[in-house]
């Protein structure tokens, strides 16, 4: 999908950085072309919105933050992935991402790389008090939240990997790049493939599901309201038919935390039924299939030139 390089006003969405390129990559990579990596959901459509330009510095980054912002809903996207921010509170900046909340559009922010409790130093947009933003912050291997990563158990919802990324970089290249950055990639990746599969999800539907279908993680008690990490498999094999990861079918999601349902048709009831696993659906089959194949399988992705 076609874009807009608001530094320079025109449609020429060079990356100069390698940080745009870096986060789409991990979003949206080609698979099936045996190189490099797979995004999380390779079929998305992107639409690159420029708002920063090392070769640029004179630009006011938060102006043309607001414009692609306002691009977007005007566009018609789904989920807006914002990989940045900063410690300024903007009221302009506000204004545009509840707009984007009135329009059903996710708003899935970074948490930030200043070492500090959010509750306490905010970060924006990530800490804005609206309904529509996701917050995330990056773990290690260990299931630590990263050192240079932001925190807080009022202002951050979810952490998801974010040390030592490969993905794309300009010029047909790889690399690895670390932050909450690129853990907000991975959720970004996440709400895509979510909304494919379940169109009538609402935007707060969508939210409650990534929290709640998260890995409660003791080491993130103190650093997220949820004290979850995503995770993919088990949020898309709960999605298809609600089957767990175990291979359980729940008719409907009242288990899960909260007044959460599946889809606004399902009547509510207390009540849990279960189905042998051979009657999953074949996304679910799909699902568990790759899980089982080998390890090493080939990877692909066409490297973006956008930031």
């Amino acid at each position: 999908m076609n874009g807009w390089n608001f530094v320079s006003s025109n449609n020429n969405l060079t990356d100069n950085h390698g940080h745009g390129t870096h986060i789409a990559g991990i979003i949206g990579a080609e698979a099936g072309n045996s190189k490099g990596i797979i995004g999380i959901a390779p079929q998305v459509s992107l639409m690159i919105l420029k708002y920063f330009d090392p070769k640029t510095p004179a630009t006011d980054n938060l102006k043309n933050t607001v414009n692609s912002i306002k691009y977007a809903i005007k566009m018609g996207a789904n989920v807006i992935n914002y990989s940045g921010g900063g410690l300024e509170f903007s009221q302009e900046e506000h204004d545009a991402v509840a707009e984007a909340q009135k329009n059903g559009i996710l708003f899935v922010a970074a948490a930030g790389n200043e070492k500090s409790n959010s509750d306490k130093i905010h970060y924006y947009p990530a800490d804005y008090k609206l309904s529509n933003i996701i917050s995330v912050t990056a773990y290690d291997p260990s299931m630590e939240v990263l050192a240079s990563s932001n925190y807080g158990v009022e202002t951050v919802d979810l952490a998801a990997p974010g040390q030592n990324i490969l993905s794309t970089l300009p010029g047909n290249s790889y690399g690895y790049m670390t932050g909450t950055s690129q853990a907000t990639a991975f959720v970004s990746g996440a709400v895509v493939l979510i909304m494919a599969n379940q169109p009538a999800f609402k935007s707060d539907d969508i939210k409650k599901y990534i929290l709640k279908t998260g890995d409660a993680m003791s080491s993130l008690a103190d650093k997220t309201r949820s004290s979850r990490r995503l995770n993919l498999f088990k949020a898309l094999t709960t999605l298809d038919q609600e089957v767990s990861a175990t291979g359980i079918i729940a008719v409907n999601t009242d288990n899960l935390q909260g007044s959460f349902s599946s889809s606004p048709q399902k009547k509510k009831s207390g009540s849990q039924t279960t189905k042998n696993p051979s009657d999953m659906t074949d996304f679910g089959k799909h699902l568990l299939n790759l899980m089982e194949k080998p390890k090493n399988p080939k990877l692909g992705t066409k490297p973006s030139d956008n930031l």
